[in-house]
C-alpha cells in the first residue's frame, strides 16, 4: 500500500486501482460527533445535483455509483466509478464537526482506497476549523485520479454544501412537488436501502423520551396514467368494489409487532382494537385510525421511551386494509421522532400489489436504539394472511385469526 502525504496525487491505474473499489475513512474523534461526506462535482467543481451529495442522510447517489455504510469511528464509501454519469468529474470526501469542537482536536485518522492507497493525518494538521477536504477523485485528461487534499475549512457541514454550490432544504409545513434536482436536508436521516440502519443513544440521564412514529401518504400523488380525469384514490379504487367506508379510497393502516424484554410478545393495530398502552406494557399505542389519508397528520404510533429498558424490540409495519394494493402510487412515508434526536425516514418505495409491508426494527441493543429500514413486503398466500406470513418471517410466534376494525 502506497503512503500519500498532503498534496500528493497519481493516477489511479498507476497504483494499480481499478474503477471500483471502498473508500475508508477511519476518523478518531474520542467525544466528538464527526460527520462524512461525499460531494459529487461537475466540471465547474459545483454539486449542480444535489442528488450526489452522499451522507448520513442520503446514503446512495441516484444509480448507486456511491453509497456510504456507517460503523462507529469509520465511514466506508462503496465506489464504481464506470457508473457514474459523465456529468460528475470529481468526488470530494469531507468531514465536519457537529458541536462546540474543532478540528484540531481530532487523534489518528486515516483514507484508505482499497488496499492500494493510504493517507494518514490528524489533529495536529489543522486549527480551529469546523471542517475538512480530505481527498478527492477526478478525471483528467480520460483517467481517473486521486488527490490527497487535507485542508481545513471554517464552518460545518451546511458551508461545505454552500462552498460547493449546493442548497440546504428548509423546513416545510406541507409536501411540495420535487424539483429537478432537490434540495438536501442536513436535519433527518434518510434510510435509502433495505437494511441501513441508525442508532440512537440515550439522553443524558434520561431515556428516549416520547417516540412518536408517523405514517403518511401523499393524497396529490398520482398513480399510473388513466383515460379518465380522475383523483389519485379514484385511480388506486379503479375496479373495486363500490360502497366502501369514507371516499371509497385506499386505506393504508399502520401497526406494530412488540417483544418485551421478557419474552412476551403482542400486536398493537387498529384492526381487532388492538391499541396497546402507553404508561403499561407493551408501552406502545396507536393514535387515531386515518382511513382515508385525508388527515394532514396521518397515522400515529407513541412507544414509551422512557421505559424503553421494557422492549426488546419493535416491527413497524402498514397493510392496506381498504382498496386496490398499490404501493407505488401511495407514496407512503414513516417517521420515526424521538426528543433531541435527528427524525429518521423510510419511504415505502417498493412493493406491488401485495397488502402487507414490514418497514423497519427498531430494537433494544444494549441500551440504545436501532432503528433498520425492513422494506419487505407479503402477500395472503391461500388461507395464511400477509400478518402471519410476515410474523413467521421475522419470528414473533403469535397466533392468528381474522379481525376487523367494524
Amino acid at each position: 500500500m502506497s503512503t500519500f502525504s498532503r498534496g500528493q496525487k497519481a493516477k489511479l491505474a498507476d497504483l494499480g486501482c481499478g474503477h471500483a473499489f471502498t473508500v475508508e475513512v477511519d476518523l478518531h474523534a474520542p467525544g466528538m460527533s464527526v460527520d462524512v461526506s461525499c460531494f459529487g462535482l461537475d466540471a465547474q467543481d459545483k454539486l449542480s445535483d444535489d442528488r450526489y451529495m452522499v451522507f448520513y442522510n442520503q446514503l446512495a447517489s441516484p444509480e448507486g455509483a456511491v453509497r456510504l455504510e456507517l460503523a462507529g469511528s469509520g465511514s466506508r464509501f462503496a465506489v464504481n466509478l464506470d457508473t457514474l454519469p459523465a456529468s460528475i468529474s470529481k468526488l470530494v470526501f469531507v468531514a465536519a464537526i457537529d458541536g462546540a469542537q474543532t478540528m484540531r482536536a481530532l487523534g489518528s485518522c486515516t483514507l484508505k482506497i482499497g488496499g492500494a492507497v493510504g493517507f494518514p493525518l490528524s489533529g495536529s494538521d489543522f486549527g480551529d476549523e469546523k471542517a475538512i477536504i480530505i481527498a478527492e477523485l477526478y478525471r483528467r485528461d480520460g483517467s481517473w485520479r486521486f488527490g490527497a487534499v487535507g485542508q481545513g475549512f471554517n464552518g460545518g457541514l451546511s458551508a461545505l454544501l454552500a462552498h460547493f454550490g449546493g442548497t440546504e432544504a428548509a423546513p416545510k409545513a406541507a409536501p411540495a412537488p420535487a424539483p429537478a434536482a432537490p434540495k438536501v436536508s442536513l436535519s433527518k436521516v434518510t434510510l435509502e436501502k433495505r437494511g441501513d440502519k441508525v442508532s440512537l443513544d440515550k439522553r443524558a440521564g434520561r431515556g428516549f423520551g416520547r417516540i412518536h412514529v408517523n405514517l403518511n401518504w401523499n393524497q396529490s400523488a398520482t398513480a399510473a396514467p388513466q383515460p379518465a380525469k380522475t383523483g389519485f384514490f379514484d385511480k388506486l379504487m379503479s375496479g373495486a368494489t363500490a360502497g366502501r367506508k369514507g371516499r371509497g379510497g385506499i386505506d393504508l393502516d399502520l401497526g406494530c409487532m412488540v417483544e418485551l424484554a421478557d419474552g412476551r410478545r403482542g400486536l398493537v393495530q387498529a384492526l381487532g382494537n388492538a391499541w396497546g398502552d402507553f404508561e403499561r406494557e407493551p408501552y406502545i399505542r396507536l393514535d387515531a385510525d386515518d382511513r382515508t389519508g385525508a388527515t394532514a397528520g396521518g397515522e400515529n404510533l407513541f412507544i414509551n421511551g422512557e421505559r424503553f429498558d421494557g422492549i426488546r424490540r419493535a416491527l413497524i409495519f402498514s397493510f392496506i386494509y381498504e382498496g386496490v394494493p398499490n404501493w407505488s402510487a401511495t407514496d407512503g412515508v414513516v417517521t420515526i421522532a424521538a426528543p433531541e434526536q435527528a427524525p429518521i425516514e423510510v419511504r415505502l418505495d417498493g412493493g406491488g400489489n401485495q397488502m402487507m409491508c414490514a418497514i423497519a426494527l427498531i430494537e433494544n441493543r444494549g441500551g440504545s436504539l436501532v432503528v433498520t429500514k425492513l422494506a419487505e413486503y407479503f402477500q395472503q398466500q391461500g388461507g395464511t394472511s400477509a400478518h402471519e406470513l410476515m410474523d413467521r418471517h421475522f419470528g414473533f410466534g403469535l397466533r392468528w385469526k381474522t379481525g376487523s376494525k367494524d
